[in-house]
């Protein structure tokens, strides 16, 4: 009776800590639910950095054409824009983006 009782309480263990393991191992904080929650994450911040380095390199053109070698014609461009500035006989049209979909 005795080996009987501890077949059963090895076989009872055995089962808990599998079921155990498994569980981590799908759910846990390195499981395999988390291990896809991340991957999703850097896929997202990978997307985010090459959106930032665009940014970047067109404020360094821009910041670029305002010092190194002084463009008149992107002067220009952003007095009109900032000050709605336009030369005698000139019509000033402001267009406005309409984004909302009905």
């Amino acid at each position: 009776m005795l080996k009987n009782l501890q077949k059963k309480y090895f076989l009872l263990v055995s089962t808990f800590l599998i079921l155990y393991f498994f569980f981590n191992l799908i759910t846990g904080d390195r499981g395999l639910v988390s291990y896809l929650e991340k991957k999703e994450i850097l896929s997202e911040l990978e997307i985010k950095e090459v959106n930032l380095i665009k940014e970047i390199e067109e404020l360094e053109f821009k910041n670029s054409l305002l010092s190194d070698n002084l463009d008149l014609d992107y002067i220009e461009t952003l007095i009109r824009e900032r000050f709605l500035f336009g030369n005698k006989n000139e019509t000033i049209y402001i267009i406005k983006n309409n984004d909302a979909k009905n």
